[in-house]
């Protein structure tokens, strides 16, 4: 299976015209002046026959922008002493299903602009936000396609590149201000025990999330990775993989939530941030990891170590050529990985991808920066151990060619083998060119094929080798 716009559910068009909406805003306005309930059947029908009329681009977000008002005024009756009734549930996903159809009329238009995208990306996600909290609020099971739809979304989003454009969109509950942060919003309060909440807490905690949303980060899927943060099936209409189950779809739809940066900013000073907020974000960051989600412990530690910067640093220090190193403290540890403090000033040598090499007590060890938070502390980073011997290489496009420095990972399996990981530059070299690879004090030089890379950052790429 893979992911495609079209999968997005929407209603089918019915109609051939929307003459029957001409006088929309005078309908709208007529509404507004019945009882609430009244008022809101009366806007739900009238957009439920929009949703099924077809209708040119520009008519139908005029249209929509015009119901997005109508939202905000009958959202005012639901705060977080009352509940939501089940028709505004259903103009939530209504609504939704509108920008949805919208969507599809701009992806089907020959240079759609970034921000035109982006905003009508974000507002299909903000309407199913909606009905997923309202959902919740009920303490009533969302439908399989909410998450569905959800997912896709995203995955448009992260094609597009459109995933961090702001969106200005002025909504209570307060949303995250770009599709990231709203995507992840919603996945947080699905990870938080939601219908565990006491009364007019769903609400309450959607809006203390929306400023920390956007800080965790869905990373590529890799099967060696050891750290503990939930996994995401793009393909599944569940937020994340359960506790049991095994990821069994297609890597390229497979995420790993990576919450080390919004777990230390809970830490940090809020002034905007009322007393309930943070009570109620405290209560619920257990349920983000799950109490056996965990994989390795988390041990606190504090020692100095010393951080080789990048691919070709570390490639010189493995030769004994002591390039520069920038000092470090260990603030944690696990068997996995450990959680870094550094000089708030080196954040631009130092971004998610990035290869370390950790120089302390013990044998240097290869490691990769998952996560980093910057706060009055200085620069935080989660690193991740490449568990393995890393060496020093050459690579050449023929045997006297210029050469290419690169990394090679090894790590013993059961027996007398080993399996091979080479480190290189990300985008220097292409699946399946034939390189000479050469190691440190030795002559000859091999002939490998490259194969496809099976971890990729903006920075390094790493291709599993086999040697003989």
């Amino acid at each position: 299976m893979t992911l495609d716009a079209l999968r997005l559910e929407v209603p089918d068009i019915r109609e051939e015209n929307a003459d029957s909406l001409n006088d929309l805003h005078q309908q709208l306005a007529d509404a507004r002046q019945l009882p609430h309930e009244h008022g809101l059947q009366q806007t739900l029908s009238t957009l439920f026959r929009l949703n099924r009329s077809a209708m040119t681009l520009l008519e139908r977000q005029r249209a929509l922008q015009s119901f997005a008002e109508e939202y905000r005024h009958y959202a005012r009756a639901y705060d977080a002493h009352r509940t939501p009734s089940a028709l505004f549930v259903r103009l939530c996903a209504e609504t939704a299903a509108g920008f949805k159809r919208l969507l599809l009329q701009i992806l089907q238009g020959r240079h759609p602009s970034r921000p035109h995208l982006a905003w009508c990306l974000y507002m299909a996600q903000h309407f199913l936000a909606q009905a997923l909290l309202r959902h919740y609020q009920l303490y009533q099971e969302p439908p399989a396609s909410l998450w569905r739809d959800s997912h896709l979304l995203y995955w448009i989003g992260e094609r597009q590149e459109c995933l961090d454009e702001p969106v200005a969109a002025a909504f209570q509950p307060q949303a995250a201000t770009t599709l990231r942060g709203l995507y992840q919003q919603m996945l947080l309060l699905s990870l938080s025990n939601p219908f565990h909440l006491a009364e007019g807490e769903a609400p309450l905690l959607f809006g203390a999330l929306a400023p920390l949303a956007a800080l965790p980060r869905l990373t590529p899927w890799d099967e060696d990775d050891e750290s503990e943060g939930p996994t995401v099936d793009l393909s599944e209409a569940q937020p994340c993989l359960s506790l049991d189950q095994i990821p069994e779809g297609d890597p390229q739809y497979l995420r790993r939530f990576e919450l080390g940066p919004l777990l230390i900013a809970l830490h940090d000073p809020a002034p905007l941030q009322s007393l309930k907020e943070r009570q109620l974000l405290e209560h619920v960051r257990q349920h983000w990891l799950g109490r056996q989600q965990r994989r390795h412990e988390r041990t606190e530690h504090s020692s100095e170590c010393l951080l080789v910067i990048g691919l070709p640093a570390i490639h010189a220090q493995l030769l004994d050529q002591r390039p520069s190193s920038s000092n470090a403290r260990i603030l944690d540890v696990s068997p996995g990985g450990a959680r870094l403090l550094c000089n708030a000033d080196q954040g631009a040598q130092l971004p998610v991808g990035q290869l370390l090499l950790l120089i302390g007590n013990n044998t240097p060890v290869l490691a990769m920066i998952r996560w980093r938070h910057i706060n009055d502390e200085g620069l935080h980073l989660g690193i991740r151990y490449l568990k393995g011997l890393p060496r020093p290489v050459w690579l050449r496009r023929a045997p006297s060619a210029q050469t290419h420095p690169g990394v090679l990972q090894s790590t013993p399996v059961q027996g007398s083998a080993w399996h091979h990981g080479l480190w290189l530059p990300h985008g220097q070299f292409v699946e399946g060119e034939n390189l000479w690879l050469q190691l440190a004090s030795v002559h000859n030089q091999a002939i490998v094929p490259l194969t496809a890379a099976n971890l990729t950052t903006p920075l390094v790429s790493r291709y599993p080798l086999k040697l003989a």
